[in-house]
């Protein structure tokens, strides 16, 4: 009878669920009143009823957000990222503005300068050491006839358009100048040449201004204000990319807010078993003993590592359905030939390993689309950004705040030290006595307390200029103050420790 019952949940309360209820259940479930019991009121022949308990998967509620069209817009919080790059922009916008420059023909007689362009003629020899005097001919790729050169600076090698400067067309010059140390050509990299430049022919270049004709010529409907603005929008997402995580890490977090539903336990059980069994695996792979891991596995421990995982796992949970929830109610969908492009990168990553298409494609996609539903709640949220330079730095409010403390703990330990010598000048000497036999030893922890417990005075702290120093000198001497890092010993102090030297060396 007991089988019996065990094969009717197996077999009927599952689909029970599904097609009578509209219910999903999530894990295994159980009945209300156990086996044992109901075998006892079972009488054949006659219907039984089954009372059973399990976890659902939860519908998507939002909570009501006032002042929002859609309760997941106008999401809050807050992440890092670097500046606006102002130098690539006004690179970018350089370079579109010379890809339509015109040229048109120069005076007679006129010098080429910077900015114009001209078509040379040019036969190039190796260097000697003075870098000046001609050596071996240079091989024909790097030399040649009828090359357009660009008076702009960077643009070629060390030398070749600051020699040309000057130059008058029909003019032949002698130009010094130095190969590129990046040069695919390893003979010449970095080695210094001479050449014979004849300058057939000279252009002034004319680069045009960003006007709203310029832009109709870039893309007809354009205007100098749109052509802008895309620009930097496009030179922004660019950089964005390296801080894309931190925002939808923010975007998620305010996201599981705003989903109003309880997460059911057995998915928290669920996910936390699968990241212990991670967390024991790492163990491993890091060179833990077998013995030592199975001496962690234990139901006390996985409960408590349960509980400090919850919190995450309930928010990710939440994230999960929101965004799928979204990507529905947008119509936010993956184009197919994107899919296929990642499948393509694992597929030739993976080499000869095999792994199951249609889970990684499944997988694939889900995150490629949880990523469009992140960048479409990102136009739509009320994040603020904090940006912060790329090279880093000090923060100079801490840095002062810590150095007032500092300066504060030196001067407590002044006082406390001149009280120490206070109290000592006042003490009258003490009568010498006949010495008296040594006392019995006592037991090393009663030793050790008797000797720790009397108070040597505080040491004096080296006195520090603050004001004088700069941010970083500042910053160090207020972290040594901290006990956070420490000096380097003197060599040349009297109370060096000379002994460690060979095996510093």
């Amino acid at each position: 009878i007991l089988a019996s019952f065990s094969t009717l949940i197996n077999e009927l309360i599952e689909p029970c669920l599904k097609d009578e209820h509209n219910l999903e259940p999530i894990g295994q479930p159980t009945l209300v009143l156990g086996a044992e019991e109901l075998a006892k009121m079972f009488e054949p022949g006659k219907p039984v009823d089954l009372a059973i308990t399990c976890d659902v998967w939860p519908d998507v509620k939002w909570k009501d957000v006032e002042g929002q069209e859609k309760p997941y817009f106008g999401l809050t919080g807050k992440y890092k990222r670097k500046p606006f790059n102002e130098a690539r922009f006004n690179k970018a916008l350089g370079d579109l503005k010379d890809k339509y420059a015109t040229l048109s023909d120069m005076e007679e007689g006129k010098a080429l300068e910077m900015g114009d362009a001209c078509v040379v003629n040019m036969v190039g020899y190796m260097a000697q050491e003075d870098g000046k005097t001609k050596g071996e001919p240079l091989p024909n790729a790097a030399s040649g006839d009828s090359v357009e050169v660009i008076l702009g600076e960077g643009r070629y090698m060390e030398g070749l358009v600051e020699g040309l400067i000057g130059a008058k067309v029909g003019e032949t010059k002698e130009i010094y100048v130095s190969f590129p140390e990046k040069l695919r050509d390893k003979t010449l990299a970095g080695k210094k040449a001479v050449f014979d430049v004849e300058v057939a022919s000279g252009s002034i270049r004319t680069v045009p201004e960003v006007t709203d004709e310029f832009a109709a010529i870039v893309r007809e409907g354009l205007t100098a204000e749109t052509l802008v603005s895309e620009l930097r929008k496009a030179i922004d997402e660019e950089d964005l990319k390296e801080f894309v995580e931190e925002r939808n890490k923010a975007l998620a977090k305010s996201l599981a807010e705003r989903l109003d539903c309880e997460v059911p336990d057995t998915i928290v059980t669920n996910q936390a078993r699968e990241k212990y069994s991670e967390m024991m695996t790492d163990f491993r792979d890091n060179g833990m003993a077998d013995e030592e891991i199975k001496k962690m596995i234990t139901p006390e421990n996985f409960l408590k590592y349960k509980d400090i995982e919850k919190p995450d796992v309930v928010r990710d949970f939440k994230v999960s359905m929101a965004t799928d929830e979204i990507a529905r109610l947008e119509g936010i969908e993956v184009p197919a030939n994107a899919v296929d492009e990642q499948m393509a990168n694992l597929r030739k990553e993976a080499g000869d390993s095999e792994f199951d298409e249609n889970k990684m494609r499944a997988s694939v996609e889900s995150t490629l689309q949880r990523r469009l539903v992140y960048d479409f709640l990102s136009e739509h949220s009320n994040l603020e950004v904090e940006y912060v330079d790329e090279e880093g730095g000090f923060d100079e409010n801490l840095m002062n705040q810590l150095a007032e403390e500092s300066l504060q703990r030196e001067k407590e330990l002044e006082k406390q030290a001149a009280e120490v010598d206070a109290a000592a000048s006042e003490e009258e000497p003490e009568p010498v006595v006949e010495a008296e036999p040594e006392p019995e030893p006592k037991d090393v922890e009663a030793r050790v307390v008797e000797e720790t417990s009397v108070s040597a005075p505080a040491p004096v702290a080296e006195e520090k200029d603050f004001d004088s120093m700069d941010l970083e000198d500042k910053a160090f001497n207020i972290l040594v103050d901290l006990g956070m890092v420490d000096k380097t010993p003197d060599p040349d102090s009297p109370d060096y420790d000379h002994s460690t030297d060979d095996e510093i060396c």
